[in-house]
């Protein structure tokens, strides 16, 4: 989280607190309905707990500021109380049936989102409802002016680019609703990958869609037999094997797939599929600006951009980058060999910025 924020919070949270009674507890009280009885949930960005009561038991209540956890502790007396950042939840992989987060990722800058939903999904179980409340508009900035504390950052959303972050971090999207100044969407933690993506990228690496085994073990092109992570080695894109996340802070090298729902091969993808996720990768593009794109496999592009397209650069773009397609690296693609998987990752490279 912005971190002057919190401070802030440490501050005059009480003073946020008196103006802000509990306006959506039966909201809450649907939530909680849809975890299963005794299963872990958490209240992300509880504050002082006005609605971590109504979530349900066991809860645990997720703060970054030690002031609003020590009201909570007041006002949800059953509750499991943690001091620790959005962006960094402390939990295991898959251990939490359901997250709500009211009015607390709008204090996460927007480009440092989707990093911060791929986490929550992570740590929730297959199925997990969650709920996410934020601000919605265009503002991003610490001079909101309906901000009567002041000097809080606030990043506010479109209904259309949450839904898309939600999608991208491995989520199935139910309603999304604006209401007044909020945007508030409703999801469930699907069996897929996050996208790793972020501000900066000199690459984003396109798949088609997630393997099953690639989806459980939470990494693309994740299977023994997959070149991918070989070519890009060789290629010099990457210095860790299977570390997407290093990949993109050091490397600068972002992943997403066209299409978002894993299966354990391409041929149960309909064509209504390659075209919704190509239109959600190509927002993707034009949002986080990266230097170049390139799909690995033809069929993604293919299917929604050119059919008779090459391997190579593409006369076409995406959200106005520059597109590299090259032959798929699945063990399935036995005729392409690792050197000639490496040589196209390079060649994709060189569409950067040197």
């Amino acid at each position: 989280m912005d971190r002057s924020t919190v401070d802030i919070y440490e501050d005059r949270g009480w003073e946020w607190a008196a103006h802000h009674p509990p306006v959506q507890r039966s909201d809450a009280l649907a939530f909680a309905r849809t975890v299963p009885v005794g299963a872990l949930r958490v209240d992300l960005g509880c504050g002082t707990g006005r609605y971590t009561s109504d979530l349900g038991a066991p809860c645990v209540g997720l703060d970054a500021a030690r002031a609003m956890l020590e009201r909570c502790r007041s006002s949800a007396p059953g509750a499991l109380l943690v001091q620790a950042d959005l962006e960094a939840l402390p939990f295991g992989t898959t251990t939490l049936h359901g997250g709500w987060a009211h009015m607390s990722y709008l204090h996460v800058p927007s480009g440092r989102l989707p990093a911060a939903l791929g986490d929550l999904h992570r740590t929730l179980v297959v199925g997990a409802p969650v709920e996410v409340q934020v601000l919605a508009g265009d503002h991003e900035g610490d001079a909101l002016p309906a901000d009567r504390i002041g000097g809080r950052f606030f990043a506010a959303w479109t209904p259309q680019r949450l839904s898309d972050v939600l999608v991208g971090a491995g989520f199935e999207v139910g309603t999304v609703v604006t209401t007044g100044d909020f945007v508030r969407a409703t999801a469930g933690r699907a069996r897929t990958l996050s996208d790793v993506v972020g501000p900066g990228m000199q690459l984003l690496v396109v798949g088609l869609n997630p393997s099953l085994y690639s989806a459980d073990v939470g990494v693309g092109y994740g299977r023994p037999g997959n070149r991918f992570w070989p070519a890009a080695l060789d290629a010099g894109l990457v210095t860790r094997d299977r570390d997407p996340g290093h990949a993109l802070r050091v490397h600068g090298m972002g992943m997403t797939d066209v299409v978002k729902r894993a299966t354990s091969n391409a041929a149960s993808l309909a064509p209504a599929e390659y075209r919704t996720g190509m239109a959600r990768v190509e927002r993707l593009v034009r949002w986080l600006t990266p230097e170049a794109v390139c799909f690995v496999g033809l069929t993604g592009w293919r299917q929604a951009v050119n059919r008779g397209a090459r391997a190579g650069p593409q006369q076409e773009q995406i959200g106005g980058r520059p597109v590299y397609v090259m032959p798929s690296t699945s063990g399935a693609n036995a005729h392409a060999r690792i050197d000639e998987l490496s040589a196209h990752l390079r060649a994709a490279r060189a569409m950067t910025k040197p």
